[in-house]
């Protein structure tokens, strides 16, 4: 009786309806799972970054073994050491898998298609990753026929390909459609500073953890670090589409005015907090849309709120999936500004009297997640003007956050978080002081920090830092018109000594951990 071929199934291709398994019935294929030691150690991870993988590898495995398929889930040392044991104890003709997610898994599926040939193994068949709406080729050759591509540009390509909140023109050619509400980008409307009428935000879901959950968390490795989960993330599809519903209805009418805002009293206002399932395969970008698409026509949410979840779904999410692959491998070596510093103790574990780090630090212990304005100006803006070597941020927020990721991290923290690439993706660098803090959140009016001051020694780090990091940076930034404004006023400060000798001791307070 001839073998059953494989279809190799990685940690974050959880769908049966995406891929090599998508159409297949039960009996025509055996489904392998690697659960890879070597991966679970590579990095100093979340334990609900590393818990949510593995507990809905495991769940994945039971239901397609619940619907009937023949599932092989090995424990190994290694991705290749499992597909190499799987091999020599069932000899498929074919094994077929996904394209990863990595540069690094891409290299690896080609290293074992090479060892394969000349032994007479199996025949290693590559298909390509669905789990995008735009396929990095794709994303490829778009960007080949411009001299510059911003996500805006890209955002409004998918837009008219995808047909997601496009009309008919009433006055164009037949055929013809124009952006739902009479623009793309709502933006604009969705920047509003925190709410201060102590509003409720909806509670996110929350499942009872099991047997399978605890026995998971008792074989993570020691090195992992932060909370225990608490069945906040979901991991299972079930429970993910059961989020999603409650994302669209409950929560995404909510999301725009204040998705920039942020709040010490709560850690996840109205953001929809769908990005893990998406990333590892749960949920799928499309069936997203579609649900936030739908709630729109029906009058449900507003347009500004759908359309800065949809732009964040089609538009920078895609986008940086596309440039990730366009870039690689070089892109994750960039350090444009030289940064060498290392990563600030407060980062992992050290306490720090920075009210708005000490709650956003607090919120990845406690969560595994923190929202994007968090991540960007708060996050990286510290390692920005603190010069923090690149890589090392990468390496945290991809091994701390359960929707991390080498392509996510690399062009956020690379691109948009420490401007590493000089430019490439974003036209300036993140950069702020501490009055957009304050404009954006309720953390200054507490903190021991002013944020009014640069110099002396309560003045905000972040204020100091930002003043030092422009005048630090002048020759690249004064030629650059989004930014040029800010380095002449900083050229021009009457004190600027005085906040570089102040820089000069947040920086070595934030070294030692005594900020």
């Amino acid at each position: 009786m001839a073998s059953l071929d494989t279809i190799w199934i990685l940690g974050d291709q959880l769908n049966r309806d995406v891929g090599p398994l998508a159409g297949r019935a039960v009996g025509t294929c055996r489904v392998l799972l690697v659960e890879s030691a070597a991966k679970l150690s590579a990095k100093r991870w979340h334990r609900q970054r590393a818990h949510l993988v593995v507990t809905a590898m495991q769940r994945f495995a039971g239901e397609l073994v619940a619907e009937g398929f023949e599932v092989d889930i090995r424990l190994a040392p290694s991705l290749a050491a499992g597909l190499r044991a799987h091999i020599a104890e069932f000899a498929p003709g074919t094994v077929t898998v996904m394209e990863p997610a990595s540069w690094d898994g891409q290299l690896l599926l080609k290293r074992l298609a090479d060892e394969f040939l000349p032994t007479g193994g199996p025949t290693l068949e590559l298909v390509a990753n669905a789990q995008f709406l735009c396929h990095p080729a794709e994303f490829a050759a778009w960007a080949g026929t411009r001299k510059s591509f911003k996500m805006e540009d890209f955002y409004r390509w998918q837009r008219r390909r995808l047909g997601y909140l496009m009309d008919p023109d009433p006055g164009g050619p037949a055929g013809s459609m124009i952006p739902a509400g009479g623009a793309w980008n709502f933006d604009a409307d969705n920047r509003q500073a925190p709410p201060r009428d102590g509003r409720r935000w909806p509670e996110p879901l929350v499942d009872d953890l099991d047997a399978v959950d605890a026995a998971v968390l008792a074989r993570l490795p020691p090195t992992c670090w932060g909370a225990d989960p608490d069945g906040t993330w979901a991991t299972t599809r079930s429970g993910a589409l059961r989020r999603l519903r409650y994302a669209v209805d409950v929560v995404l009418p909510r999301f725009g005015p204040h998705e920039d805002a942020m709040l010490s009293t709560s850690w996840h206002l109205a953001h929809t907090m769908l990005s893990p399932y998406l990333n590892i395969g749960l949920l799928h970008p499309g069936e997203v849309c579609d649900a936030a698409e739908a709630a729109y026509r029906a009058g449900r949410v507003p347009i500004a709120s759908a359309e800065g979840f949809i732009r964040q779904v089609i538009g920078w999410r895609e986008y940086v999936w596309g440039a990730y692959w366009l870039w690689m491998p070089e892109y994750r070596d960039l350090n444009a500004l030289g940064a060498t510093r290392p990563l600030p103790p407060m980062f992992t574990g050290a306490p720090t009297q920075m009210r708005c780090m000490s709650h956003a630090l607090g919120d990845v212990h406690d969560h595994g997640w923190t929202h994007h304005i968090q991540r960007l100006m708060l996050l990286s803006n510290l390692c920005l003007t603190a010069g923090v070597e690149p890589s090392a941020l990468v390496d945290w927020m991809w091994a701390g956050f359960v929707d991390g990721a080498e392509w996510v991290m690399l062009p956020n923290v690379i691109g948009m978080g420490l401007h590493a690439d000089g430019g490439r993706m974003a036209t300036k660098p993140y950069a702020a002081g501490g009055a957009y803090i304050d404009r954006m959140s309720d953390y200054c009016a507490t903190c021991p920090y002013d944020r009014k001051q640069r110099t002396g020694p309560t003045a905000c780090p972040f204020t100091t830092l930002y003043w030092d990091f422009l005048a630090r940076h002048a020759d690249r930034f004064e030629r650059n018109p989004r930014i040029v404004q800010q380095v002449r006023a900083a050229q021009r400060l009457s004190d600027l000594d005085a906040v570089r000798d102040r820089a000069t001791e947040v920086l070595a307070h934030l070294d030692a951990g005594i900020l």
